[in-house]
């Protein structure tokens, strides 16, 4: 396949840009859903260990890719422990 790419990219040189944005789009959602799996609180992997690791996160535990506004260093807990 890699071979029938290369070929093509030698006799359509226009192309090379359209392999370039699609290889690095689907680079970029196959990290990112890996990032989902591995680092999010609401994936559980080990059930036995750690079966609600949602409850694990203090409020100033950031999980999210990107917050505009929030310093999640000033925040304060503001529910009962669990």
């Amino acid at each position: 396949m890699l071979r029938q790419i290369i070929g093509q990219a030698k006799r359509h040189p226009s192309l090379i840009p359209l392999f370039i944005f699609i290889g690095a789009g689907g680079t970029g959602a196959a990290l990112y859903v890996a990032r989902l799996a591995l680092f999010n609180p609401d994936v559980s992997w080990d059930r036995k260990n750690n079966p609600e690791p949602w409850n694990k996160l203090g409020p100033n535990d950031q999980y999210k890719f990107y917050s505009v506004n929030v310093d999640y260093s000033k925040l304060k807990k503001e529910g009962p422990d669990f």
